[in-house]
């Protein structure tokens, strides 16, 4: 695919963001606003926002089947709970604790990312944090100075662009779409480099396409960064939902000597469905870690400790509720896609890891559709939701318009309703 023209933004270029639930953009903030210019250009969550409106319909009994949330249906394993019980008849846990974390707990992550990816750390190179979500944004807050550009591939994770926003730094995208299986290439990537460039924000498996960069292009990637002098933050929170023949592999370890200028993120949200219990971590060099763990004390103190004992039983507690998961996401995976592809216009790549699909729906805009015309998939989606009651979010959430973001991580009855409404729906568009 050729590379599109890099389009440049200012760190004081205005941001307009738009309001989830209406589409329509909401005011720049103004020198005489009650809110300040940081906190005013943040976009809200799009994709909690679509599950708070499909939720919220259901409650008030609409038979509405929600495709946004990014979470296991699946009920955090027994031994888990156990574990967040007996923490919580614990008298130390009642107190502070350090502020980059439990000390065993530090010790279980070092140990199981070295079992499970071959990454060597230590205690002393992780930092326990509020989800995987609060260490991007540290990471981004310790590393980027104001106008230090991020290369960021897109489609992305709604919050990557926020989080380097808040830090002062600008997102640079990277635009990949399903002809290459929305993997980005070196070339694509030295295309946006210039002075200013001081990190790639990188995610495999991803969310939202579930593409996996096979092992060979992760370290052509991880060698061109080093070549550049970038950071890399990579993402691997879905490293153990990969499917079929894709592997999942660490950045640092394909290339090692990347890791003094590597962060990883990671946690225990997508792999043991312990999304609400909010453990996520970062590994990363000495210095980074020390200034994380200031930033930390100073934000949020301690993550909590029950949710701490909660993840150190599910990180020394095998992979068998993993494997159990991930074979029911395998088998929604194939049956989505399959789905997906029968209608006509819909172009769907196989993911192969995390648990959604993103399928371009490009080819449908701009042609009515019971009376409407959607331009946008944003507007896509809205019809969606209204006519047949599905909740599906759009691509622009995620950097790229004509798109929509499903996740199969939902019931298989609701999954195979939810996809055969809107099979309806979009074939009368045929």
């Amino acid at each position: 695919m050729a590379s599109p023209e890099p389009v440049r933004s200012t760190p004081t270029a205005p941001v307009i963001v738009a309001s989830v639930s209406t589409g329509q953009p909401l005011p720049t903030p103004t020198a005489s606003s009650r809110i300040s210019r940081r906190a005013g250009s943040i976009a809200p969550s799009a994709t909690l926002a679509v599950d708070a409106r499909a939720k919220a319909l259901k409650a008030a009994g609409r038979p509405v089947i929600g495709f946004g949330a990014g979470e296991p249906d699946f009920a955090t394993p027994q031994h888990i709970v156990e574990a967040a019980a007996a923490a919580c008849r614990e008298p130390r846990f009642h107190r502070y604790t350090p502020a980059a974390g439990l000390p065993e707990l530090r010790e279980a992550i070092a140990a199981a990312t070295q079992r499970n990816s071959g990454l060597v750390c230590t205690a002393g190179d992780v930092l326990v944090t509020n989800g995987g979500k609060q260490a991007v944004y540290e990471a981004m807050a310790v590393l980027l100075d104001p106008g230090d550009e991020v290369l960021l591939p897109a489609p992305y994770w709604t919050t990557y662009p926020e989080a380097i926003r808040l830090a002062g730094g600008v997102p640079v995208e990277v635009i990949t779409d399903e002809s290459t299986g929305y993997l980005a290439s070196v070339d694509q990537l030295a295309a946006y480099v210039t002075p200013r460039t001081k990190m790639l924000l990188f995610c495999s498996p991803s969310n939202p396409t579930g593409a996996v960069y096979p092992p060979d292009q992760v370290a052509e990637i991880g060698r061109w960064a080093l070549e550049q002098g970038l950071w890399v933050v990579t993402d691997e929170i879905y490293e153990h939902l990969v499917y079929g023949d894709a592997q999942h592999i660490s950045m640092p370890v394909a290339i090692p000597d990347l890791a003094q200028k590597c962060v990883v993120v990671n946690g225990v949200a997508k792999t043991y469905a312990m999304t609400g219990w909010r453990v996520g971590w970062m590994i990363a060099p000495a210095d980074v870690i020390t200034a994380a763990t200031n930033l930390h004390s100073h934000s949020t103190s301690n993550v909590a400790n029950v949710s701490q004992a909660a993840a150190l039983a599910a990180l020394n507690g095998g992979l068998d509720d993993v494997v159990r998961m991930r074979s029911a996401f395998d088998r929604r995976r194939q049956l989505m896609v399959s789905m997906l592809r029968e209608i006509p216009g819909v172009a769907c790549p196989e993911p192969q890891g995390a648990f959604y699909a993103y399928p371009c729906v490009r080819t449908l805009l701009g042609r009515e559709l019971r009376g409407r015309t959607p331009s946008t998939s944003a507007e896509l989606a809205a019809l969606i939701l209204d006519e047949v009651e599905v909740a599906a979010v759009p691509g622009e959430a995620f950097g790229t318009d004509g798109y929509l973001r499903l996740s199969y991580a939902l019931g298989d009855d609701d999954l195979v309703e939810g996809v055969t409404r809107i099979q309806g729906l979009l074939t009368e568009l045929g």
